[in-house]
């Protein structure tokens, strides 16, 4: 990192180039994936349904999301161990938080409900994304516009927080 920051570059591009390198990377490797499969699908089977390629858009608007949770543990603490783990955790709180409509009926007191409902809309929604993904590509109605937006503004939200901490960071 001292090699890097010797350089006349401002902190902020360095890190947003480095966030868009690697959203740039997996981006390729989501087109070149769900392309192949569905080339090869529609090959074998004779179904050619377009609708199958909204999950690349969808795939790397999480991934988008997730990876600026990474930058900022791996700026924060300088981990990138502990960034895969919290990141890998969201993803999974983000499954349990979905169930709120089951688990606000299961719950007693009022506080407890507003905890899980404050939880829910704090975190990013990568269950509720994937979950609409399934639904456009099946044709269903699909709720993508409210977890959409809220996971994007809590992920420059987050992406905020790391280019704060690394600009005032001293290596």
């Amino acid at each position: 990192i001292g090699l890097l920051l010797a350089k006349p570059v401002k902190r902020s591009s360095l890190l947003i180039g480095t966030l868009l390198g690697n959203l740039l990377t997996v981006s390729g490797n989501v087109v070149y994936l769900v392309c192949s499969i569905w080339l090869i699908v529609g090959w074998k089977t004779g179904l050619w349904d377009p609708a199958f390629l909204i999950s690349i858009p969808i795939t790397i608007f999480i991934f988008a999301v997730l990876l600026c949770v990474v930058v900022y543990i791996g700026v924060a603490f300088e981990s990138a161990a502990l960034a895969v783990m919290v990141s890998t955790a969201f993803m999974l709180i983000s499954a349990i938080l979905a169930q709120k409509d089951n688990v606000v009926r299961l719950l007693d007191s009022e506080w407890s409900r507003q905890l899980w409902i404050g939880l829910y809309w704090a975190f990013p929604k990568v269950w509720d994304l994937g979950r609409a993904m399934m639904y456009l590509i099946t044709d269903r109605h699909a709720e993508w516009f409210t977890p959409g937006w809220t996971s994007a503004v809590f992920g420059l939200v987050v992406l905020l927080f790391a280019l704060r901490t690394f600009r005032n960071r001293d290596y």
